[in-house]
């Protein structure tokens, strides 16, 4: 079997991310990425040297960790070494393909710093199921033919409920649809993993976390289960001295964000004034933002279970693990430019933020399909132009340059009464370059017309390009930003998850290098 083409691509993201990951922000905004070996475990030193010696036994249980991944994690923690991390809020089954993109960037940025600094090195993921996001977390897409489905789950519990304890559901005809866009694999073993994890008695964040071990604990990944009671207890102190210093915390997040707002930028997370940055969890585990005018009483509280808001978790989780390097999408680097503002205000290290790899998975059919349009990739990303482009081709002759000549003859016969000594004395140019523009938008819109009509004639093509969109650029967005891989990977097997493993490999040693 033929296999899939990987395309690596920039990160994206507006311009604050393009800017970070470019190193064209103003010193001070994010931690400064080392260049080469000897900066790396410079680096890694000094992360070793502030971590707590005792991590892996407090955070043991909220990892739960197997095979390969656990064996990778006590030798980090037996030879005081170091984590590179990433992480994503729950999605069904396992959410798209970017989650696989960070999983994978984490592991091979940790296998290159233990290869070339001699420093132990291991890949965790932060499942966060201490968030309450619902809406992102009830629905993953795949791709039929020449659509775009979304697969969604109904909540069961309630409105601002953490994820870890929002009960999933019946999902059998959503995983059947997944099975069914999977077809006929040869590795269908894969979605085994999916239905063992999301049974009608999980919550949304259990399933999650169970689905993403067996998937990548096999790779060395080890995954931690953020609402665990020992991430909580370990995260404590960092959210009680973000209480005590809250006033402080909001002024250098409003400072930082009028300065983002005045070097041209958007900051990503918008203040909100006179709230924290710290969740206390109430009795139903719904979250809410402790006001700042109470956050002094609550830290004196023992008895709350309190939760990071998004500035404050790349803290909490620099606090409690030995974290190196923390790889994030375009958005996550963008808003890292206001975590530095807290980690500053709380006499914390900056966290080190790193672009996650970026990639789009190609498979044969729809490089064939490609072919056949006599287009590449690149081709179909923006809206429209393929379709213009073989409605061109398909568009007789006669009509195309019948158009173009009409077009022509409105210039000559306009530019002639315009310059005209009869014409030019009774209206303005204007009235005359009025009626150009008319006259020459009706003449676009006939053509659109004869255009539509000539492609949708081209029932095999169109159907093409709906297939090569749905599955390159669903919904209009990048593929990783949307379709979930688990059909994917059930097509392809290894033959795919090696060609990932070697683009994720390619783009660490990239980082490393400090390219």
């Amino acid at each position: 079997m033929t296999p899939p083409r990987v395309v690596a691509e920039p990160v994206g993201g507006g311009p604050l991310a393009r800017a970070a990951v470019e190193g064209r922000t103003p010193p001070g905004w994010y931690a400064q990425r080392p260049k080469g070996a000897a900066a790396w475990r410079a680096h890694a030193d000094a992360v070793r040297a502030q971590a707590n010696p005792d991590w892996l036994a407090a955070l043991g249980p909220a990892f739960n960790a197997s095979g390969a991944a656990a064996r990778r994690l006590e030798s980090v923690a037996q030879r005081r070494g170091v984590v590179v991390t990433t992480g994503q809020q729950p999605g069904l089954f396992g959410g798209p393909a970017y989650t696989w993109l960070k999983a994978l960037s984490a592991r091979a940025l940790a296998d290159r710093i233990e290869h070339e600094t001699g420093i132990p090195a291991a890949p965790v993921f932060w499942a966060a199921t201490d968030d309450a996001d619902f809406a992102e977390a009830s629905w993953t897409a795949v791709a039929f033919e020449d659509e775009v489905r979304r697969l969604k789950i109904d909540r069961q519990g309630f409105d601002g409920q953490v994820m870890a304890a929002q009960p999933l559901g019946d999902v059998r005809h959503q995983l059947e649809a997944l099975a069914a866009a999977a077809g006929s694999a040869p590795h269908l073993d894969i979605l085994e993993h999916a239905r063992r994890a999301y049974h009608a008695d999980a919550t949304v964040g259990g399933a999650y976390v169970e689905l993403l071990r067996a998937l990548f604990e096999p790779m060395g990944i080890a995954v931690l289960d953020a609402w665990h009671p020992a991430v909580r207890d370990a995260a404590r102190p960092t959210l009680v001295e973000a209480l005590r210093r809250a006033p402080v915390i909001d002024e250098a997040v409003s400072l930082r964000s009028v300065a983002i707002e005045r070097a041209g930028f958007r900051a990503q997370v918008a203040r909100v004034p006179k709230l924290s940055l710290v969740f206390r969890i109430s009795a139903n585990d719904v979250k809410e933002r402790i006001p700042i005018s109470q956050a002094g009483d609550v830290a004196v509280q023992p008895q709350l279970v309190l939760s990071p808001n998004v500035l404050l978790r790349p803290i909490v989780e620099r606090a409690i693990l030995p974290t190196v390097a923390y790889f994030g999408g375009p958005g996550e680097v963008a808003y890292f430019a206001q975590v530095g503002a807290v980690a500053e205000a709380m006499g914390q290290p900056l966290p080190l933020v790193l672009p996650r790899w970026s990639a789009t998975i190609i498979e044969p059919v729809i490089d064939r399909m490609l072919g056949r349009l006599g287009m590449v990739f690149d081709d179909i990303k923006p809206p429209h132009q393929a379709e213009r482009r073989m409605g061109d081709r398909a568009m007789p002759a006669f009509i195309r340059d019948s158009l173009e000549a009409l077009r022509g003859e409105v210039d000559v016969r306009l530019n002639a009464l315009r310059d005209s000594p009869e014409g030019g004395a009774m209206i303005n140019v204007s009235t005359v370059e009025g009626a150009r523009h008319q006259l020459k938008f009706r003449i676009d819109r006939l053509e659109r017309r004869y255009r539509t009509a000539a492609m949708n004639a081209q029932t095999a093509a169109v159907h093409d390009l709906g297939s090569a969109r749905a599955a390159l650029m669903p919904e209009g967005q990048r593929q990783e930003r949307v379709l979930n891989p688990l059909p994917l990977v059930a097509r392809h097997g290894e033959d795919l998850m090696d060609l990932l493993r070697s683009g994720a490999a390619t783009h660490a040693a990239q980082l490393l290098g400090g390219s």
